[in-house]
């Protein structure tokens, strides 16, 4: 059993699927900080300081009553809190995350284009000169006006 996993661990798909799954998770941080340190600040700043992390609407009031100022605050007085600032920071991740990958499979698909050639398929079917019928290409007679073909 350990040989065979060595075998598949060591194949190049799973190989490749391993980097990519680590690459995605640093990119992952990468835009989440750049989310969360870069683009956040100055929007919550241009809409009068406000700070995404911090907002939400406390659901259920914790053992300590609020108003709490952050979310983390009122999750350690054991308040219920929906947190749709960080949610909206999730979904700015997301959408650059998207955007990115959306670019990069363009380019690889683009690039793969080029590189590897297509084949064009042979027909499978072929013009009757008389009738003009579509036919397949083995066919010695027309099935619609029965003139033999060449």
């Amino acid at each position: 059993m350990l040989k065979d996993f060595l075998k598949f661990a060591v194949r190049g798909n799973a190989v490749d699927m391993a980097v990519g799954i680590v690459i995605g998770a640093a990119f992952g941080t990468i835009v989440t900080s750049l989310v969360n340190d870069v683009l956040m600040p100055p929007l919550g700043l241009m809409l009068g300081g406000l700070d995404f992390s911090s907002l939400f609407i406390v659901l259920k009031e914790g053992a300590t009553p609020g108003p709490y100022a952050t979310p983390a605050l009122a999750k350690a007085a054991g308040a219920v809190t929906l947190n749709y600032g960080l949610f909206a920071n999730a979904m700015v991740s997301f959408f650059i995350i998207a955007f990115a990958v959306y670019w990069v499979v363009k380019g690889y698909n683009k690039a793969a284009d080029t590189l590897i050639p297509k084949e064009e398929a042979a027909p499978t079917t072929k013009e009757c000169p008389e009738c003009c019928t579509a036919i397949p290409v083995a066919a010695k007679r027309c099935p619609a006006c029965t003139s033999t073909l060449g």
